[in-house]
């Protein structure tokens, strides 16, 4: 059995890998677009707190969580996870009692998030932390990176046989592969290679016998970055200036009285601050796909099933098939920092009530993010979203303030429209898996063991039936 997987991000790696390990020839393809959203993610691995009046979504992203360790195991490699456990912070120990509730009620579903307990001194777990927070300690939180979990991913396909290939896929109205090269040309970029993929007629593949994969990714790949020495700009300076919509990371969405911890969605109403005025009259990027202009007929590459995992671009990848997909893109801009000679690699995540995630990783490094912006295909880092970032960083995690900034990532998160995941068949040789929003790396390889069971015509492990196509 032949299969195409549209999309080398962590939800087309994922299917990649399970089909790769059934013996099935698969071909990843992908386009290597800006704004992907795997390596803008920060790896947060804790659903038991989100979604709590939506029983289908928390069922995905607690599988997928809950698939992790025994995904470690079998990829013997490091990836970066680690049951670091989670704080849950607030001012205000009663904005800990909903959400200790919550977990109260999915704890006996879910023991694998461990024991609940009350944290009286968090700064001993996460010493820049403010000294005036309350926090609860879910044990069982882990956080990965998801660069690492894609990579291995696509590692594991190659030495099975697998052909990574960097190109635009284009599908047929019959739901044919055609094949249309990558270049600057069309706005595409390069990503670090994978030893045994392939690069198209025309381009360089890098090293001899290697070639290049890169996003769309899926879930939650990185657009441009803000590196030690200079401003990247990777929309070219072409893009009108993104806004951070309406409240930015200061808040969140709201949903019913409590709704999820964390923040997926922009502020239904905008903050009283001069910033936030600045925003609103900031224009929007259009949500356009112009940087996939195709030239050429394109080459077909045979398959008998097709995957979509093409993130944000999920959409226009099926509109040939005669579907109208609602998939956009949500940027999310996010913060590298290191603290030199500190050992961050277990320091607990720390997912506020109201303002922005921190969490450790090896080698003094802590991530700080993200904003939620609603501003079309616009995957640049921005003034206004850095200083969301650091003021809603700094007004958690004071002892920051003289760590050093080493990068920023932008990425744009996969949202469909209707509210939770796209998983299904679009026809009956295209399977769809996109729309995981902020879960694309907690719910991402397990989303594409999801789609692999769909193109072999196998039952899926849960019931997709929530998250098909509308």
């Amino acid at each position: 059995m032949r299969v195409v997987v549209i999309g080398s991000g962590i939800v087309g790696a994922g299917a990649a890998y399970h089909l790769s390990r059934r013996g099935v020839s698969v071909t990843v393809v992908d386009a290597g677009c800006q704004g992907g959203a795997t390596q803008a993610g920060a790896g947060i691995v804790c659903p038991w707190v989100d979604h709590p009046e939506d029983d289908d979504w928390y069922r995905l992203t607690r599988e997928g969580a809950r698939a992790y360790p025994a995904l470690v195991e079998e990829l013997g490699e490091d990836i970066g996870y680690a049951k670091v456990g989670a704080l849950l912070v607030a001012e205000d120990p009663v904005d800990l009692e909903p959400v200790r509730t919550l977990l109260r009620r999915r704890h006996a579903g879910a023991p694998e998030m461990g024991d609940v307990v009350d944290v009286d001194t968090p700064t001993e777990l996460f010493p820049p932390l403010s000294d005036n927070l309350s926090a609860l300690l879910v044990p069982g939180a882990a956080r990965v990176d998801g660069c690492s979990v894609r990579d291995a991913l696509l590692r594991a396909c190659v030495a099975r046989g697998a052909v990574v290939r960097t190109g635009i896929a284009a599908l047929t109205p019959d739901g044919q592969v055609l094949l249309h090269q990558a270049d600057a040309a069309n706005g595409t970029r390069r990503s670090p290679a994978v030893a045994g993929s392939q690069a198209d007629e025309g381009q360089s593949g890098g090293p001899a016998g290697t070639g290049a994969f890169a996003g769309p990714g899926d879930g939650d790949a990185f657009a441009g970055q803000v590196n030690e020495g200079g401003f990247a700009d990777p929309a070219g300076g072409n893009a009108s200036a993104g806004r951070v919509d309406e409240g930015g990371i200061a808040g969140r969405a709201d949903e019913g009285e409590y709704g999820s911890w964390r923040q997926a969605a922009p502020m239904a109403a905008p903050l009283a601050t001069p910033l936030a005025a600045a925003r609103a009259h900031a224009p929007a990027a259009p949500a356009s796909m112009e940087a996939l202009r195709l030239a050429g007929e394109g080459v077909p590459v045979e398959a008998d099933m097709v995957i979509v995992a093409a993130g944000a671009w999920t959409g226009e990848v099926c509109r040939p098939l005669g579907v109208e997909l609602p998939v956009f893109p949500r940027r999310g801009q996010i913060l590298h920092a290191t603290m030199e000679g500190v050992d961050t690699a277990w320091w607990p995540i720390i997912l506020p009530r109201v303002g922005p995630y921190l969490l450790g990783f090896p080698d003094s490094r802590v991530v700080v993010g993200a904003t939620v912006e609603d501003v079309g295909f616009s995957p640049r880092v921005t003034m206004g979203g850095l200083d969301e970032v650091i003021e809603a960083g700094l007004r958690v995690a004071p002892g920051l303030f003289n760590a050093t900034v080493t990068e920023a990532r932008v990425g744009l998160r996969p949202v469909y429209a209707p509210g939770r995941a796209l998983i299904g068949r679009l026809t009956d040789r295209v399977v769809v898996a996109t729309g995981l929003s902020a879960y694309g790396l907690t719910a991402g390889p397990f989303t594409g063991e999801i789609a692999a069971a769909l193109a072999l015509g196998e039952t899926p492990p849960i019931d997709i039936t929530p998250y098909a196509p509308a």
